[in-house]
């Protein structure tokens, strides 16, 4: 009878283990490392939550890793996107004015003064407008 209950107990903590290291987006989706934040994937938010609920420590870890890599957000989110245009000639505010309203379909108010900022790389411009997106949603 104890070489039953320690066997179970046994198979318990390896599974539980196991789980936790499974269940980290880091090791799913190792691609996803470094991409910005979005919607939660509810697969690797779920498989995370099997190791919070049966070891503390490895769950809570496994979170802090897909958060911290934010391999835990699906890909794709659209929420910042660049959208490289080039344009012949002075880049004057009208002119961006009018090549905005071509390319997103939305218009900008003539007191509007428009703000264009170079970015040496992607990443710097991908940053930028994610933080420009949190700045808006915080004012």
């Amino acid at each position: 009878m104890l070489s039953l209950l320690r066997r179970l107990v046994v198979g318990a903590v390896m599974s539980g283990l196991v789980l936790s290291l499974a269940g980290c987006g880091t090791l799913f989706y190792p691609e996803r490392k470094g991409q910005l934040q979005g919607r939660i994937d509810p697969g690797v938010a779920i498989a995370d939550g099997l190791g919070l609920l049966l070891f503390i420590i490895p769950g809570v870890i496994a979170y802090a890793v897909d958060f911290s890599n934010n391999t835990i957000y699906l890909p794709g989110s659209g929420d910042a996107s660049v959208d490289s245009v080039h344009y012949d000639g002075d880049l004057d505010g009208a002119s961006l004015a009018a090549l905005i309203e071509t390319r997103t379909g939305r218009d900008i108010e003539a007191g509007e003064a428009p703000v264009v900022e170079r970015v040496e790389t992607l990443d710097q411009a991908l940053s930028r407008i994610e933080f420009d997106r949190r700045d808006a949603m915080d004012s």
